[in-house]
């Protein structure tokens, strides 16, 4: 016997469970949400398979170029056992097939932002395959708190699904992310647009047990996965890098070099209060507070910290 991937989503369960009766007399398209859901659990229970499997839905989506698309990509392939398409192929995400075929007069599962399905629903399909460590973050995830569905960012019916090609993943990422987009093309940052680094390479779309959906504990730990020169311990640190690095940084690009969030000396009069040469206030940005040409690094130049016996300044 084998063994199919696909289990019933637990939202629809219960729902079904309530929602035990439905008028036979309402069109399935004028259904409820939690109406369809329960539809759907009823045919589950019933197990209304076609014994054809996908031939019968062939019959009529094979003119389909995008519903054809599956046999190119990892979901189409029926050698492998870990692939819908060796299982209840088709109904194993769309649900039973029922009497679905005669003249379309019964719901299956669809995934679109036109289903009549919650997002809930939709992805719990996915989740039931899809249940790895990497998701165990999930439900606690941004991504799905903001009821964004799976099939959002990825596309099943593909041969190369663009959220997994790393050439593409940051298009996908930055069709919603718009602010970051613009970030990426700022003067000073990581090289983001030119796809040599992606955003899953710091975060982790479907969430994580730190902050900002980092792959790393904190954000320091993410930064210092690449500077490591940047991690210290030093004899003589600066406390802002012990404690965040985008405290003086926008990881995602600036206007300013070294991805700093302002200039300095404007960046260091942030927390070094007006207390004669130390930090000398000026009027306008742009400005130099010793002189022209003058900064605070032209002195204070290992601003990450220092192992210098003498170096309790950050000079040296």
């Amino acid at each position: 016997m084998k063994k199919y991937c696909y289990s019933i989503p637990l939202s629809i369960a219960l729902l079904g469970m309530i929602l035990t009766s439905i008028a036979q007399a309402t069109p399935w398209n004028k259904l409820t949400s939690d109406e369809l859901e329960a539809t759907l659990v009823d045919k589950f229970a019933a197990g209304q398979y076609s014994t054809k499997g996908a031939d019968s839905c062939l019959m009529c989506h094979k003119k389909n170029a995008t519903v054809m698309a599956i046999f190119d990509g990892v979901h189409g392939q029926a050698t492998s056992t870990d692939s819908p398409m060796a299982g209840l192929q088709c109904e194993a995400c769309h649900g039973p097939q029922g009497r679905h075929n005669k003249g379309g007069k019964e719901p299956m599962i669809s995934f679109n932002p036109d289903s009549k399905l919650s997002v809930t629903a939709q992805n719990t399909v996915c989740q039931g395959c899809h249940n790895d460590a990497s998701q165990m973050a999930w439900h606690n995830s941004t991504h799905n708190l903001e009821e964004i569905a799976c099939t959002d960012c990825h596309v099943v019916h593909s041969a190369k699904d663009p959220a997994l090609n790393p050439l593409t993943v940051n298009n996908t990422c930055t069709s919603c992310h718009s602010q970051e987009k613009a970030d990426m093309s700022k003067r000073s940052s990581h090289p983001l647009k030119w796809d040599q680094m992606t955003c899953i390479d710091c975060h982790s779309p479907h969430g994580s047990m730190g902050e900002s959906a980092l792959n790393q504990p904190s954000i320091n730990d993410t930064c210092f996965s690449c500077h490591a020169e940047k991690r210290g311990p030093f004899l003589w640190e600066h406390a802002p890098v012990t404690e965040n690095c985008i405290t003086c940084h926008n990881p995602h690009g600036s206007v300013n070099e070294n991805l700093l969030n302002s200039r300095a000396p404007q960046l260091c009069q942030q927390c070094h209060a007006n207390d004669g040469h130390a930090s000398k206030v000026v009027t306008q940005p742009g400005m130099d507070a010793f002189g022209a040409g003058a900064s605070c690094l032209n002195c204070h130049s290992q601003i990450h910290g220092s192992n210098h016996p003498a170096g309790s300044l950050l000079q040296r």
